[in-house]
């Protein structure tokens, strides 16, 4: 094995691993703050939000079939549609819209 990859995987595995074990060894009582709370709930689907919505409306050559595509994925998701019907409904708005 290369010891430049190593270097490489050992660095990621510690930048990986030390968010997730430091907030374990301090924060030791529960948190009780509502917001800390809300905040520490609402993080991931904030994050998710930021890292795809950029690819949604670059995935196809037309930005406004992945316009149309990601209002229809927004509207059946709020309808608590399935996330594979969300999915696949997107990506047929998209597609017909694409045609036009």
């Amino acid at each position: 094995m290369n010891m430049y990859l190593f270097v490489c995987v050992l660095v990621m595995a510690i930048c990986t691993y030390l968010p997730r074990m430091l907030p374990l060894t301090f924060f030791r009582k529960e948190i009780t703050s509502p917001f800390i709370q809300s905040l520490l709930f609402y993080v991931p689907y904030a994050v998710l939000s930021a890292l795809t919505f950029p690819s949604i409306l670059y995935a196809t050559n037309n930005i406004y079939s992945a316009i149309v595509g990601c209002i229809v994925a927004i509207y059946f998701a709020y309808k608590d549609k399935g996330l594979v019907f969300v999915a696949i409904v997107a990506m047929l708005s998209s597609y017909v819209v694409s045609l036009l």
